[in-house]
């Protein structure tokens, strides 16, 4: 009996010590572990929400790139991590991609997460052209991909512009050559010094160069327009009525068994931000993204509604796992 006693009071102790602790948090900057190269969508959208919520938090929030493998060593990263709030994964939609991409990856994708909150909802991509590409809209990337073969690059394979690329492929009724790069940076690079003809880039990435004319803006993949750049088409309305693709969402993600009140403290500080901050909301919308805030439940819900759709897509367009 006292042996049973002692280990409920040892238990009783870590539990009451661990909810001191979340109490307090944070006491120290917070690592923000983005699985992509710096450059790419999200990286540019975690360093705005981020210098936001530093206020809120009381503590730096310390971005750390580490991409890699469509994102899977950065995730590793953060599924080994310490459940104590000082190391998060934010990411994009090709989380929810990876499991039907890979046969094996280094962790689950439920089990090894525990979800936070999606902080953006991506409208659509941005479909651009070197500007050496002699096409000026949809119909004319059609016809001359009918001519000759057209290299487009993706952040990875599985990732939201390798599947926004296949869908063009299937909808149009042409072969484009997929070339992966390791994130949204390097693929950014190589569509700039035409190394490929065409890439999916996020608006908040595209939309400095398209108004440069370093690249040439062809059409927007989602539903409607974006208020950045309001003569680019849809491709919906420029010849394409099938085609509508989303960027998806961009979440924030704690290691497993991280205590609800840190998980529900991060989602209150990210709602807060877009609250207090005007500049920071019109940041997301003017280039293709709408602020979201949801719940750690809804998120949940909504991130295991993603693992099967996309698996869905991803078997129809007859992608074979890596």
């Amino acid at each position: 009996m006292r042996h049973v006693l002692h280990h409920s009071s040892l238990a009783l102790a870590l539990t009451i010590a661990a909810a001191a602790h979340a109490q307090n948090f944070p006491t120290r900057p917070i690592r923000l572990v983005v699985p992509f190269p710096a450059g790419g969508n999200v990286d540019t959208y975690i360093r705005q929400l981020a210098r936001q919520m530093e206020s809120g938090m009381g503590q730096s929030l310390v971005v750390d790139n580490r991409g890699g493998a469509n994102g899977i060593v950065g995730c590793d990263i953060v599924a080994k991590a310490a459940p104590d709030g000082y190391t998060i994964l934010a990411t994009s939609i090709a989380f929810a991609v990876n499991p039907a991409m890979y046969k094996k990856l280094p962790y689950d994708s439920e089990r090894d997460f525990t979800p936070i909150t999606n902080y953006a909802n991506g409208l659509g991509y941005v479909l651009a052209a070197h500007p050496s590409v002699p096409a000026n809209n949809i119909k004319e990337i059609i016809a001359l991909a009918k001519k000759q073969k057209l290299r487009y690059g993706s952040a990875g394979i599985g990732n939201g512009q390798h599947l926004a690329g296949e869908l063009l492929s299937q909808k149009a009724g042409i072969e484009l050559l997929h070339v992966p790069y390791k994130g949204g940076g390097p693929v950014l690079t190589a569509v700039l010094g035409g190394e490929v003809h065409l890439n999916f880039p996020g608006a908040s990435v595209a939309v400095p160069h398209v108004k440069s004319g370093k690249l040439r803006g062809i059409g927007f993949t989602g539903a409607k327009r974006i208020s950045s750049l309001p003569d680019l088409p849809t491709l919906m309305e420029s010849g394409l009525p099938d085609y509508n693709f989303d960027t998806g969402w961009h979440a924030m993600f704690a290691p497993p068994k991280t205590p609800a009140v840190i998980v529900n403290r991060f989602h209150a500080e990210v709602r807060k931000s877009f609250d207090a901050s005007n500049t920071l909301r019109e940041a997301f919308t003017s280039t293709g993204y709408e602020p979201a805030a949801a719940s750690p439940a809804e998120f949940d819900k909504l991130f295991k509604a993603d693992l099967k759709r996309f698996a869905a897509i991803i078997k129809a367009a007859k992608i074979e796992p890596q």
